[in-house]
């Protein structure tokens, strides 16, 4: 989080991001937060007391960091849990999630978290695709890329953000650059001609091609 686009971010205060340890807020000496689930069954599942007292932590975090007072209520503070079993990750959650001041990803581990906590914090379960990680940290470095690239002037070039795959629902066109010959192949001429309509034009048609070839659900329903 420290290097490449995201740092410099942070290093430009464009945004922010705090790391908290639930075990940190455990109730025993030896950082344990986890425990046998209920009704029997493999793994171990995360307590919600800890989770809970994280969370609390959190929220006292962005009342300092808007100045509030210690007991002003706080509200519709986005809480998103990282799981296989939520809505999986899409650029237009990206954009959505971009908008919000402050937002809290709870990382899950184990066999999952206690249901009872889920049930008292979280306003979004989301997942990054159809197969299992052995936690929610890679899900939720993911996720923060992604919405952290929408906020404005972490790219140099905002235009960036509004022009790839996803954008508007088809996969980017195919980009080159130096040299125009490369193992015998060459950038398409109409690159070359300095005729910005065309180019508009052949980088729509490429656009639509490569999402009829490699994914052509995101098309469906749709006309162009």
């Amino acid at each position: 989080m420290k290097v490449s686009i995201m740092g410099r971010a942070i290093e430009k205060q464009l945004l922010s991001i705090t790391t908290i340890n639930i075990r940190d807020f455990a109730a025993n000496r030896h950082g344990k937060v986890d425990d046998y689930p209920y009704g029997g069954g493999a793994g171990m599942v995360m307590q919600p007391e800890p989770i809970y007292q994280s969370y609390l932590h959190a929220l006292k975090l962005i009342r300092e960091k808007r100045g509030l007072a210690a007991d002003e209520e706080l509200t519709n503070i986005r809480t998103i849990y990282l799981t296989p079993q939520g809505r999986v990750f899409k650029q237009k959650m990206a954009k959505e999630f971009a908008k919000e001041e402050d937002i809290i990803l709870l990382c899950g581990h184990y066999e999952g978290v206690d249901e009872r906590v889920l049930e008292l914090i979280v306003t979004d379960h989301i997942s990054i695709g159809d197969y299992v990680l052995t936690g929610g940290e890679l899900p939720a470095m993911v996720v923060m890329d992604s919405i952290s690239r929408l906020v404005p002037g972490v790219l140099n070039n905002d235009d960036s953000a509004e022009t790839e795959s996803f954008s508007d629902n088809t996969l980017e066109y195919p980009q080159y650059t130096r040299p125009v010959i490369f193992m015998e192949r060459t950038v398409p001429e109409v690159l070359l001609s300095g005729h910005h309509k065309n180019i508009e034009h052949w980088r729509k048609e490429a656009s639509l091609k490569r999402t009829l070839e490699r994914r052509p659900d995101l098309l469906s329903g749709k006309s162009y």
